[in-house]
């Protein structure tokens, strides 16, 4: 099997496991007791919040472990708005956000907040003047994704921090995609808020962190003991967290030009492939301003599902979009705000990402593999 759906999550890396196994055999001490073991815990907690905090360049206490993205962002968007409703009841977010923001905000939604769900143009773009244009003077969240999970566009969350400078909104990203993948500073972008997740860049499922700056007052999410700066009650799961810490001091030679100039390679291998086997294709998304590692492509004529289930079977993993909607037959809502919901794209694109532990001769058999896939479907149909 060759793996190339690392947007949905990807493998824990060797070194990650290695500290992983080590802190649950060696550590296994709650970091709120105040014996030997306790405090060997607590140690080995803010050791790795200093890591993650120096990766992001903030202070150790802005750093807020929880489970990850979904419950990150739930954080973000439903303790924001309980905080600030007494100042308005605006939100604005965008028509292409992860479920786990954007049935969020549905939800406060039904609970009397209005949101507005910033259209994109044809390459999934973002512009930041439909943000400002949004903008109001009861408007008291912004929440808008640094980087999209289906097409790896990344969207202008400097410009949009810049914008909102002298606007008292909060203002959150979901990082989710793009933490690890390039770099992220949170007081360069004046994000306020900021939510990842450690199974995106080789770390351990149902850990990540919501970064939260230090003049934001938020009210408790989860309610019981004192943890998390008394932010988020619950015993930390000390051997994930751990484990995160070392993924991400990993990340540097991850993240580096070489590793997005291989990225970029396999993404031509690819093309070039299909284009010598005369395979129609177009590239739904940004071709310049994404992540070098996802591609999304359609192949007008072949059925999404179809092409999926063939490739499954000759031994290629990849998707057609976002993971957390997968088993669902509801159409890519990424796809519909790009083309419009008649588009034949919705059923024809697939979404390829490359990752950890991909090689250039997997890439090649893959192109070769889906090229004869995609010819022989078309026959058929």
């Amino acid at each position: 099997m060759t793996y190339l759906d690392h947007a949905a999550t990807t493998p824990m890396h060797p070194a990650v496991i290695e500290e992983m196994t080590k802190v649950m055999k060696e550590t296994f001490g709650n970091p709120s007791s105040i014996h030997q073991y306790g405090r060997s815990g607590q140690a080995k907690l803010e050791n790795a919040r200093q890591i993650i905090a120096d990766s992001l360049q903030v202070k150790p206490h802005e750093i807020i472990f929880n489970s990850g993205g979904t419950e990150s962002d739930n954080t973000a968007l439903i303790e924001t708005a309980l905080a600030k409703r007494a100042q308005g009841k605006h939100i604005i977010t965008t028509a292409v956000e992860h479920p786990a923001v954007l049935n969020t905000a549905k939800y406060l939604e039904k609970i009397g907040f209005e949101v507005t769900y910033l259209p994109v143009d044809k390459k999934g773009q973002l512009a930041v003047e439909t943000v400002k244009k949004a903008l109001r003077e009861d408007t008291i969240l912004v929440s808008i994704m640094m980087a999209n999970n289906e097409t790896g566009n990344l969207f202008p969350i400097a410009e949009i921090g810049e914008l909102l400078k002298n606007h008292p909104a909060v203002f959150h990203t979901d990082a989710v995609q793009a933490y690890g993948k390039i770099a992220v500073y949170p007081n360069e972008l004046q994000v306020d808020l900021l939510s990842t997740s450690a199974h995106k860049f080789n770390g351990p499922k149902g850990i990540g962190f919501l970064y939260k700056r230090d003049d934001v007052s938020l009210p408790v999410f989860l309610h019981g003991g004192e943890q998390e700066e008394k932010q988020r009650a619950g015993t930390q799961n000390l051997p994930a967290i751990c484990a995160m810490a070392k993924a991400i001091e990993l990340l540097p030679s991850e993240v580096q030009e070489s590793q997005q100039t291989k990225y970029y390679e396999f993404s031509s291998r690819l093309f070039d492939a299909l284009s010598a086997q005369g395979v129609e294709y177009k590239l739904n998304g940004d071709s310049k301003n994404k992540l070098s590692h996802v591609l999304n492509l359609q192949f007008p004529g072949v059925s999404n599902n179809l092409l999926l289930m063939h490739l499954d079977l000759k031994g290629f993993a990849i998707s057609t979009g976002s993971a957390c909607t997968a088993g669902n037959v509801e159409p890519s809502h990424v796809l519909e705000a790009m083309h419009g919901k008649n588009s034949t794209a919705i059923n024809e694109s697939v979404r390829i990402s490359f990752g950890y532990g991909n090689t250039q001769e997997e890439v090649d058999q893959f192109a070769q593999t889906i090229a004869d896939t995609v010819k022989r479907l078309k026959k058929k149909h």
